[in-house]
């Protein structure tokens, strides 16, 4: 259900990954010198830890398109999944109001010895969404899946071409206020990307925040109006483009 508006405070998130074995000294000598994706270090109780974010602070109203940037382990990925409640900070908050819509992992959930039909109603219970607001929309899923007959049918019977074209089907089948997502989706054959992009187009300009994570900077420059660049876990810049 959506809200009057969308809005996104976070105040001094800390996200930390605790590495268990890895206590060694050569261990901790070599990471030290050579982190390439969160900053590690050591907690208050001597355990090496990735700090993935590092006391990120920030704000994001209604309105907002907001492109993550950063290197490979840069916190991009951990603050999407932070914003989607799937990873809880070790202190900090996170306030997120509105509906949110998740394009992080499409399949998420779906089980391969279901058939397509049960599988329609599983992602769109992990999407946070009642059985009875999916039983309505049952019937676009399928037509727009074009899996016709095999929507009857286990998806471990499914090509990965098909299985994906559901997914993506269900995951973009409702309106969201807050749209998350990790590099813009591209789905399916020739014929299916073309109706893909359009109905993922819609659904980017009908949320009311759009925060999308890129190596791109192209395509984040044509699609945002706010950038985020992200370093070892820090926030080094927020600012508009």
């Amino acid at each position: 259900m959506s809200v009057s508006s969308a809005h996104i405070l976070a105040r001094d998130v800390h996200v930390e990954f605790p590495i268990y074995g890895g206590r060694s000294r050569s261990f901790k000598n070599v990471v030290l010198r050579a982190a390439t994706g969160g900053l590690i270090a050591e907690d208050a109780a001597h355990r090496v830890v990735v700090k993935a974010l590092n006391g990120v602070s920030f704000e994001i109203s209604e309105g907002d398109r907001v492109g993550l940037v950063g290197h490979n382990g840069s916190g991009k990925s951990t603050l999407l999944r932070v914003l989607v409640g799937a990873y809880e900070p070790v202190s900090g908050s996170v306030d997120v109001q509105g509906q949110v819509a998740s394009m992080l992992n499409i399949t998420l959930g779906m089980d391969y010895e279901a058939t397509g039909y049960e599988n329609i109603f599983v992602r769109g219970v992990i999407m946070g969404f009642k059985p009875s607001e999916i039983k309505p929309l049952v019937e676009e899923i399928v037509a727009f899946s074009e899996l016709g007959d095999y929507i009857d049918m286990p998806m471990r019977t499914y090509s990965s071409g098909m299985a994906v074209r559901l997914a993506f089907a269900v995951s973009t089948c409702v309106t969201a206020d807050i749209l998350l997502m990790d590099e813009w989706l591209s789905v399916g054959d020739e014929s299916f990307q073309s109706k893909a992009r359009e109905r993922l187009r819609k659904l980017v300009d009908q949320a009311k925040i759009l925060v999308l994570a890129s190596h791109d900077e192209a395509l984040i420059r044509s699609n945002c109006n706010k950038i985020m660049r992200l370093s070892h876990g820090d926030l080094i810049s927020f600012e508009s483009c």
